[in-house]
């Protein structure tokens, strides 16, 4: 069953364009690998924290680990928050 999901992810404030390019194209990549849809990604710009972009996503439930480990795995993430949206 396709659920609808928020992944929020952070990068190192002083990431580049390059470097937010390469993570959204890996992020657009592992959804189409799973067969999910990805919405309009948001680049909330850079917090305290880091860099924040945001990206909508529409996944089967069983895919949801997957992404996780994938994100978790890449170098270029400090952070990130995968929720379940109602």
């Amino acid at each position: 069953m396709v659920e609808k999901y928020e992944l929020t992810i952070v990068l190192d404030s002083k990431a580049t364009a390059a470097k937010k390019k390469k993570v959204t194209e890996t992020i657009e990549k592992i959804v189409a690998l799973l067969k999910g849809k990805l919405g309009k990604v948001e680049d909330w710009g850079v917090k305290e924290n880091g860099l924040y972009l945001f990206f909508p996503l529409e996944i089967e439930k069983s895919s949801v680990k997957m992404i996780a480990t994938k994100v978790s795995q890449e170098d270029d993430i400090k952070k990130y928050l995968l929720i379940r949206k109602k």
